[in-house]
């Protein structure tokens, strides 16, 4: 039996696998990116695919404290399509 990989979402401290989580990352250069991948290079930080878990995270500026950069509002719209499109 292959081992899931269990990640922390950083909004609902749930572990979950990894397919049921988004990676946002911030590069060395300092842009935040979307990784669908999980193989861009830098400090990541896992969000559950889940739109309201995005609001929290939003309001809350969750992500901007993990990542410790500002995040654009075109960020939060980029994750809310792919979480609504998946």
């Amino acid at each position: 039996m292959k081992k899931i990989p269990l990640r922390r979402c950083v909004v609902t401290k749930e572990q979950l696998p990894k397919n049921e989580l988004l990676r946002i990352v911030r590069t060395k250069e300092g842009k935040v990116l979307v990784d669908e991948t999980g193989k861009i290079g830098g400090r990541g930080a896992y969000i559950k695919k889940d739109s309201q878990v995005l609001e929290l995270a939003r309001k809350k500026k969750i992500l901007e404290r993990a990542l410790e950069v500002k995040i654009e509002d075109s960020l939060y719209e980029e994750i809310a399509n792919i979480i609504n499109n998946n």
